[in-house]
Order: structure tokens, then sequence, then C-alpha cells
């Protein structure tokens, strides 16, 4: 076996396989109920709607580069009901797109993956690098949301999401002209209102973009899920879901501090027009920019395991599926 590699007996991977769809399902669940019924959420179904993942996706686990999952027993040999599971999972992770079999299992292929995906990896290595590298801004107050409908109704243009403002059109809009709107997202600020887009302190663009992220944006940390699943099999399946927890709570304190009314779901709104609400907005800031950080620099990990990754030899591997 290669060095760098770990190599995991069937007994354990597969319970780190069902535990992962457990946690999977339950995260979905609500999403996977309302869709059946053809339901909406203006806030949770941000994370399958702008976020296009799957709840099959997130339920998929991934070992991560460098694991090997070792293969069961064979048939001449005595099984245990957890062997003949693992025989039947082991048998379609074989079959899986950037996996291959070795002398020892199944693991990811790295060098396939990386001949598809490498400017990918590349990419998210030097965003993430960067926004780690600097000091997190926390005076924005979530001023993003408040521009995306800054004089909607002037111009009669339809909201992003239905539901009623909480200080109504022209409150809303004397929020966004009575305080500095400093977003640095460009994400968030592709959605800004022409009328609001101009008050903004910076211009973002796609192509700036690695040289303005910074770890205290709320939807910078939001996209740490984003990038997770940009990285596909590579991303271990309990960094993936650890990163769409955290995108679901920022989300919930996003529409929190929004100018929208989310009473209707049992919240309560964080008045950012106040000095008390700014207080409160910023102490969950700190707080998801701290979780934030620990994902971020696993994120990089992952980036690193597989750029730094040496080529497997050819003769070691069967053809990658």
């Amino acid at each position: 076996m290669a060095p760098g590699t770990a190599l995991l007996p069937p007994q354990t991977w597969l319970e780190r396989d069902r535990a992962h769809s457990e946690r999977a399902d339950a995260l979905t669940a609500g999403w996977r109920h309302r869709k059946d019924r053809a339901e909406k959420h203006a806030i949770e179904d941000f994370l399958f709607t702008y976020y296009p993942t799957r709840p099959a996706q997130l339920r998929r686990w991934h070992p991560g580069a460098g694991a090997v999952l070792a293969r069961p027993r064979t048939p001449q040999h005595p099984r245990t009901q957890a062997g003949d599971a693992a025989s039947g999972s082991y048998a379609d992770r074989t079959t899986w797109r950037w996996y291959r079999e070795t002398a020892t299992g199944v693991t990811l292929d790295v060098d396939a993956f990386l001949a598809d995906r490498g400017e990918t990896v590349r990419y998210v290595h030097r965003l993430l690098s960067a926004t780690a590298s600097r000091t997190g801004r926390f005076g924005c107050f979530g001023l993003h949301e408040w521009a995306m409908v800054y004089r909607d109704r002037e111009a009669g243009r339809d909201r992003r999401h239905p539901l009623p403002l909480r200080l109504g059109p022209e409150g809303t809009d004397r929020v966004v002209e009575s305080n500095p709107v400093q977003c640095t997202h460009f994400d968030a600020f592709r959605f800004f209102t022409p009328e609001a887009a101009p008050r903004n302190r910076l211009q973002p663009t796609r192509a700036s973009q690695p040289d303005l992220e910074q770890p205290a944006c709320l939807h910078a940390t939001m996209d740490l899920y984003k990038w997770a699943t940009k990285l596909g099999p590579a991303t271990p399946g309990g960094l993936l879901l650890d990163c769409f927890e955290l995108a679901r709570d920022v989300r919930v304190t996003d529409m929190r501090a929004s100018p929208y009314d989310v009473s209707a779901y049992g919240l309560g709104a964080i008045a950012i027009e106040t000095p008390e609400g700014k207080a409160e907005y910023v102490r969950h800031q700190r707080a998801f920019a701290e979780r934030g950080a620990t994902l971020r620099a696993r994120l990089l990990d992952v980036c690193t395991a597989l750029l730094d990754a040496p080529i497997a030899p050819v003769a070691a591997a069967t053809a990658s599926r």
C-alpha cells in the first residue's frame, strides 16, 4: 500500500457509510417532505435551489483521498451479515466515477479526478487560502439582503422572496440610505438592485472574488458548502455534512437579519437598523466565522492532499471506472 494511505476494514467503513446516510437523511427530511407536497420554504429551500445538490448526493458517503476501502471476504470464507452488506456496497463503489480498484481495495483515483477537476481544485485552494489569510470585516450588518430589494417597488420589480417586508418598502429603503453598504461578496452583490449597486463601497466581480473574499462574510461562510461539493468525492462525508449544517445555520441568521418578516416561520428578527440588532448580528457573525475557519482549514487540507498526492503506478491499479 502506498505511503499516506489508510486501509479501512469492511466493518469500519460500512458503519461510517450507514451513520453518514442516517445523518444526511435527518438533515434533508424537511426538504424531502415539502418537495413531495410541492410546498415552499423561503429560508431552507435556498440550500437546495441556490446550491443545487440533491439529497441523494449528500447521502453518498466518501472517505476522501488516501483512504482505501478493504474488499469484503471472498465467497469461500465465512461472511457475517455486515460482510454481505459491505460486499454489495463495495461492488457499487467500483462503478462510481473517479474510483478505482487496487490490490487492497477500492479508492479514489486521484489522478483521474485531477485530470478532470484539477483547475477547480487549484481555484478552490487559491480562494480559500486567500480568504483565510485576511482579517474578518464585521461592519456589513447583513445589508446585502436589504440592497437586493432597495427601491424595488418604485421600479415595479418582484421581490426575491414571497415574504412581506418587516419595515415596508419606504422603511427598508431608509435603512439602506442611512447605513454604509460594504458588501465584499460577488454572489451577493450581483443581486443588488441597479439603484443599490452604486451605494456599495466596493464593486466586486467574479474575477476579483479571490482578492475580496473575507472570513466574516456570511455568504462566504455559506459557500464553504459549495466548495465542499465542488471537491466532489475528495471531500470526506463528515466534512460535507458539517459544511451543510453550517450553511443551514448561517442561512437562518441571514434571513432573520434581512428586511423580510420571518415570523411565519417562528423566528424573531435581528433588527440591524438598531444598535442592539447590529450588536446581535456581529455576535452571530463572529461565531460563524470561527466555525467557518475550522471547516475552511479542513477543505484546504483536502486540496493539499489532492495536489500533493504522488502519481499512482499504472501497474498497481485496474483501469479507472
